[in-house]
């Protein structure tokens, strides 16, 4: 049996994760809206062979746009670009549920997977946050229940969408003149509490069926979400007893789900920060830290503690009767982190925003390569990660460093591939069948149950790469 290998995903945000990343001298405060800095960014993780690329997006203008680089270009967009840029690797855009309808979203994540040859996957987030729901017509934003209720029936209906066609409706007959066979289309005339949607999808079925499917929320309701539809999650875990205890939790509930545990990756956030020595790696990390402007950091603290404005003081700890988890109908996951977080290392605000300012709560990590490597192997060989969603905080040279000096370290102990192998799609990638047609009720157990070297489907016939590993 081949040894179990890691699954990485790079996480692109403008210049860096760490939000001082832009003040840098080797930074182009410019490069979030421009097309060649993906590419760039793209070529690196794919020479490091990573499985995938991921897009974190919102339908608002977060904050003060004098923090850093603001604005977002549509991801999905930039995905499409990029697929014609890229070979092998996975591109994962995030969308919401809240804010976006079934039918056309189906339509352009299975237009992507189309396009890409099988490498789409969609990041499923219910957008939390005021101020997105202002912008679709809503005074404020809907209770965290009534969002995950949405979520659940949006992808139900989106898994109609992209089921509505079989695999073989398409004959193309010349003969006969038969284009498709219309008994093989399954319009999915839904009548639900948030979505009425009638017909079949206007795209053919894609390469991987649908998308794969990620899921970042780390709450109750996105533990409970993820176990049912999820196939890879994102999570900021600060502590390797912290990722074990979600881990198990997680792949727990997929079981009760009914669903294989393997069928559901864990991937961590991690924010590497790299030196020669660890003196080194510190003294970067510091560099970074010296260029936070705290005023940014206090606001965004506020905001999301749900703090009224000057709430908190610099060198002070956070006030000792902030709210329960429960009371929170934003980010419920992430506040419980920051506050845990703050509590257990007893940070002042200063030092918590410092913290915070690499990775928004996820790990950050700074050490030489070797050290990174051992940290990535003991989370992983530890039960605390299928895998790593990796944050460089200053992009491109971070994530320009982890390839070059990380990955050797990786391949070298067996926990990473050398090569993409000839099995193409993303969910080959992440060692993931391909899903059943719904309506085809013969096939369904024997597809369902097959490996991942499952042939694609030949609607599109993309080129098969060279390579040994998956």
């Amino acid at each position: 049996m081949p040894r179990r290998q890691l699954h990485l995903n790079a996480f692109l945000m403008n210049t860096g994760h760490h939000e001082a990343s832009w003040r840098l001298p080797e930074s182009d405060p410019y490069a979030h809206v421009e097309l060649d800095h993906y590419v760039r960014l793209a070529r690196i993780a794919e020479r490091g062979t990573f499985d995938s690329l991921f897009l974190a997006d919102g339908p608002q203008l977060w904050g003060s746009v004098g923090q850093r680089p603001a604005g977002a270009l549509e991801p999905l967009t930039l995905l499409t670009a990029l697929a014609t840029a890229t070979e092998h690797i996975g591109l994962i855009a995030t969308a919401s549920t809240s804010y976006n309808s079934p039918y056309n979203l189906a339509r352009k994540f299975a237009s992507l997977d189309i396009l890409s040859g099988g490498r789409a996957g969609w990041n499923i987030v219910t957008t939390a946050g005021a101020e997105a729901a202002r912008n679709f017509g809503l005074d404020a934003e809907p209770a965290h229940a009534q969002r995950y209720a949405r979520a659940a029936e949006f992808l139900d209906v989106a898994l109609k969408l992209w089921d509505s066609w079989e695999d073989d409706a398409i004959v193309a007959d010349k003969e006969t003149g038969v284009w498709g066979d219309d008994t093989k289309i399954h319009p999915p005339r839904h009548r639900g509490t948030y979505f009425s949607v009638e017909g079949a999808l206007n795209v053919p079925r894609s390469p991987q069926g649908y998308p794969l499917l990620v899921q970042a929320g780390s709450s109750e309701d996105g533990k409970a979400f993820a176990a049912r539809y999820a196939e890879a999650v994102f999570t900021a875990q600060q502590t390797v007893g912290d990722a074990r205890a979600f881990y198990a939790d997680l792949k727990s509930r997929t079981v009760a789900a009914g669903r294989d545990p393997e069928h559901i990756k864990v991937l961590p956030g991690l924010v590497p920060v790299l030196g020669s020595t660890e003196a080194e790696a510190r003294a970067a990390e510091r560099a970074l830290e010296d260029h936070i402007v705290y005023t940014h950091g206090v606001g965004n603290l506020e905001r999301l503690l749900q703090l009224p404005p000057g709430s908190l003081e610099l060198d002070a700890p956070l006030p000792a009767d902030l709210p329960p988890e429960s009371a929170i109908e934003g980010a419920k996951s992430r506040y419980t982190l920051v506050v845990e977080l703050a509590r257990r290392d007893r940070l002042t605000v200063r030092e918590l925003i410092g913290r915070l300012g690499g990775g928004r709560g996820h790990l950050t990590f700074a050490g030489t390569p070797e050290q990174v490597a051992d940290e990535i192997e003991t989370w992983f060989t530890g039960g605390a990660a299928d895998g790593f969603n990796i944050m460089p905080a200053v992009l491109p040279s971070g994530l320009d460093a982890f390839v070059e000096h990380v990955v050797p370290i990786l391949r070298a102990r067996g926990l990473l591939r050398t090569a993409y192998g000839p099995r193409r799609t993303l969910r080959d990638r992440y060692g993931l069948p391909r899903p059943a047609n719904q309506h085809v009720k013969q096939a369904a157990p024997a597809l369902a149950s097959a490996p991942a070297s499952t042939p694609t489907p030949t609607l599109v016939r993309p080129r098969l790469p060279e390579g040994t590993a998956p």
